[in-house]
């Protein structure tokens, strides 16, 4: 288990550009191979290179779990493909929504998901049916965007500091794991837009701080290497 500290496109955003979940981990196909070598040995999962839509900010645009991911409707049956080739048993929901940054709308684990309240009723039956988990409406920080906010794992979940009393028990029920705040990038709040994480191991943007290192591996129960 472990932590590892890397970039993409010069940037300490990983979260923005890549997806990791107990099955495997979705990245640009611009990630160099030695990049995504140290991505398959950090998580132990394989690594899939596609765009979503054409588009490298695959962190943003999806969202997964073990059993499914949820896609916005303009990804391409090519990406499809890639990812089906990749990982057979995955679900797939292709969201038909005017929305589409559903990596940052929707937070989950393998055992539950919180999604942005503004997410319409059938909206979540899909997300539900493609994860296999129940998915509530919810906030964190008093904001929507719950997926940008917070890195949650079957292990542990890390949360933007500002997370109020009432917004941490929905988490701890619904994921059904410990939860930590905390930050990433030398003091940014928006969790998931730097950092990706599994129960085996974890990467987090190339700027985040030795302290920080030190909270994300105890809300994730992982370690940095040393």
């Amino acid at each position: 288990m472990a932590i590892d500290l890397m970039g993409l496109f010069g940037s300490a955003s990983i979260g923005v550009y890549s997806l990791a979940t107990e099955k495997m981990a979705i990245v640009p196909p611009q990630m160099s191979k030695v990049k995504a070598e140290r991505l398959e040995e950090c998580l132990k999962v394989e690594v899939i290179r596609t765009t979503i839509g054409e588009s490298v900010l695959v962190g943003a645009l999806a969202s997964g779990n073990s059993r499914g991911v949820v896609l916005p409707h303009y990804v391409t049956e090519k990406e499809v493909d890639t990812i089906k080739s990749a990982a057979p048993d995955i679900n797939i929901a292709i969201m038909e929504t005017r929305r589409t940054a559903y990596g940052n709308m929707v937070l989950a684990n393998d055992k539950g998901a919180i999604a942005d309240r503004r997410v319409k009723e059938k909206d979540l039956s899909s997300i539900s049916d493609a994860l296999g988990v129940e998915v509530v409406l919810g906030e964190i920080a008093g904001l929507p965007y719950v997926g940008s906010l917070a890195t949650a794992t079957n292990k542990g979940v890390l949360v933007h500091p500002l997370l109020k009393e009432e917004e941490q028990r929905l988490l701890n029920e619904v994921l059904k794991v410990r939860l930590d705040v905390g930050t990433v990038n030398c003091g940014i709040p928006y969790v998931g837009m730097g950092l990706i994480a599994n129960s085996r191991g974890a990467a987090a943007g190339f700027v985040t701080t030795g302290p920080e290192l030190f909270i994300i591996g105890q809300a994730l129960d992982v370690a940095k290497e040393i």
